[in-house]
């Protein structure tokens, strides 16, 4: 039996105006992904990563998301992510972190990633129940991460 690989994409979705929320959900990134890939590489593009392609996790309070594709394939995604402009009617800009073979090394990157932004934050909050809350929002994670630590 043949294993399939696949590769985990940490990326960070940027939006471009601060007054409108960014309402993260995996199906609008998962779509929005689908059409760039769509507008680039035509058909055949979507159809090579339409099998495995899947948003995995996505945190609306950090704006970090995971997306997985097949090995081979995510060659496409590599060079589409950043060119993804809308989401969800939301103008953005994506940036990718991260990629990895395995979930448990991404939600590691991710977890250090979060600490070293909390790390920089850390100053320009005023007491320590401000502190607390921020590392609430940041650290919390969903029930499928915490299973990696």
């Amino acid at each position: 039996m043949v294993r399939f690989k696949n590769r985990y994409f940490t990326i960070e979705v940027i939006p471009k105006k601060e007054s409108k929320p960014l309402v993260l959900k995996t199906s609008t990134l998962q779509a929005a992904i689908q059409k760039e890939v769509q507008n680039t590489y035509g058909q055949k593009g979507l159809s090579t990563i339409s099998t495995g392609f899947n948003a995995k996790y996505c945190n609306t309070h950090t704006k970090i998301a995971l997306i997985r594709c097949r090995h081979g394939p995510h060659n496409y995604l590599i060079s589409t992510i950043p060119k993804v402009i809308d989401i969800g009617g939301t103008t953005v800009s994506i940036k990718i972190l991260y990629v990895g073979a395995t979930m448990k090394k991404c939600f590691a990157f991710i977890r250090k990633y979060q600490t070293k932004k909390l790390e920089s934050m850390w100053a320009s909050l005023k007491n320590d129940n401000e502190r607390k809350k921020m590392i609430d929002a940041l650290m919390t994670l969903t029930p499928a991460m915490k299973n990696f630590q």
